[in-house]
């Protein structure tokens, strides 16, 4: 079993910054793919970026990349989400999940946090 806690979500203005951590229990839970996910009200849950169990692997969908940054700490069993450049678009809660895939299907996540919100004002 495999137990996550997210932290970091907030208000802030568009243009600001924002880390979300991710602090990951359980066993062998380095090894697993971290995934970051958010859902805004009335819309899918979509995928915002992941990364291999060794750091070495990261991706990130269109609407993020080259704005937010996901890392890990294998030490601190934590994963983070840097988000730079937020946009009002940006509103929603965000989740950390665990995989033993590499995948950025929500689907094959076993394993999530409770969601962190997120709110970016204009």
């Amino acid at each position: 079993q495999v137990q996550l806690v997210e932290s970091g979500g907030g208000l802030v203005q568009a243009g600001g910054s924002l880390r979300l951590s991710c602090v990951v229990s359980g066993r062998t839970s380095k090894y697993y793919f971290m995934g970051w996910f958010r859902q805004a009200p009335g819309k899918e849950r979509e995928s915002v970026g992941a990364i291999s169990w060794s750091g070495s692997n990261k991706y990130y969908s269109d609407s993020v990349k080259g704005r937010f940054t996901v890392s890990r700490d294998n030490v601190k069993n934590t994963v983070y989400l840097q988000m730079n450049r937020l946009k009002p678009e940006d509103t929603a809660v965000y989740y950390c999940a665990a995989t033993t895939a590499v995948t950025l299907n929500f689907t094959e996540y076993p394993y999530w946090g409770q969601g962190t919100l997120v709110t970016v004002s204009s």
